[in-house]
């Protein structure tokens, strides 16, 4: 699908992430489409509480005490786990260079009423780095195994950036194993990387805070580099979902991000809302790729709204 956007200051994949990753960063990149129906918008008020928390980056939150948690060997390598409250089962992915940590103000909110699950993706957090290649669709079989390990048939699906990548393509490869999915800041393209993106200083920021998280984190802290060069091998090359096979996603589906996401274009945000059937488009006000911590409130609203949701 070409893309909407043919300004020749548009900068390529290869040049943002080269910019993103000098420090160690975070990268995504995304296409702006037509094309397909008008995509329902969830409401979400607007409020005070919002007002430039798109220009912080609050503290990595603390978790409640998990009733469960270790490391599931699957699928050749080591996952790490959490689990918390009791209820429907849902499973919560964390960004590219992050872990589970990030979610803690979600996990408090979401247990109260759901068995909630967090996972630290291959070679993040505490899980070590046991490959130097890594892909969406080997992240998904991690967490379609890790399911299996925890005898979870089907979950909802939670994802942030790089998760928000591994839900659609765990929904597009094993759908019986994803009941609802929630992409919040992903992308299904390479192309439609906003321009500024490569002089954030919020993303600066935050690559710094999950270098020093993972030194605290990981069984495995001598292989940041290691870690940083196997996803920049994968940033440059995926993802690269057909239009088509979007529009064959069945489940319910929500597709967010931030009104001020630094990376990923809006359009891109809505095409991905137009092609999947009956998704429903969420854009957070106030906030930009890192919503979960600058409103965690409003973040969890739009989860539990998505969550409880009758279709």
């Amino acid at each position: 699908m070409p893309s909407m956007d043919t300004s020749r200051h548009r900068l390529t994949r290869r040049q943002v992430i080269e910019r993103l990753l000098a420090p160690g960063m975070l990268s995504l990149a995304v296409l702006s489409g037509a094309g397909g129906q008008a995509p329902r918008r969830a409401p979400i008020a607007r409020t005070d509480a919002t007002t430039s928390a798109w220009l912080t980056l609050p503290p990595t939150p603390a978790w409640p005490a998990a009733r469960r948690s270790g490391l599931a060997a699957v699928n050749g390598t080591k996952i790490f786990f959490a689990q918390f409250g009791e209820g429907p089962p849902v499973l919560l992915l964390h960004g590219g260079l992050g872990n589970s940590n990030h979610w803690g103000h979600q996990v408090a909110e979401l247990a109260k009423t759901h068995s909630v699950t967090v996972m630290d993706t291959r070679g993040h957090g505490r899980s070590p780095v046991t490959s130097r290649s890594f892909s969406y669709s080997l992240f998904a079989e991690d967490v379609a195994a890790l399911l299996d390990f925890l005898q979870i048939p089907a979950a909802a699906i939670v994802g942030w950036s790089d998760g928000a990548i591994t839900a659609l393509q765990l929904g597009l490869t094993k759908p019986e194993r994803v009941s609802r999915l929630f992409s919040f800041g992903g992308n299904v393209s390479l192309d439609g990387m906003n321009p500024s993106s490569g002089s954030s200083q919020m993303f600066a920021a935050y690559a710094a805070r999950c270098q020093t998280e993972y030194a605290e984190l990981s069984p495995t802290p001598d292989k940041w580099p290691e870690l940083r060069a196997g996803l920049r091998t994968m940033w440059r090359t995926q993802p690269t979902f057909p239009r088509q096979k979007l529009a064959a996603l069945k489940m319910p589906v929500t597709i967010s991000a931030g009104e001020h996401d630094e990376i990923i274009r809006r359009e891109h945000t809505e095409y991905m809302a137009r092609v999947i059937p009956g998704a429903r488009l969420a854009i957070l006000p106030g906030v930009s790729h890192f919503a979960m911590l600058q409103n965690p409130a409003q973040f969890n609203k739009a989860l539990l709204d998505f969550l409880t949701a009758k279709n």
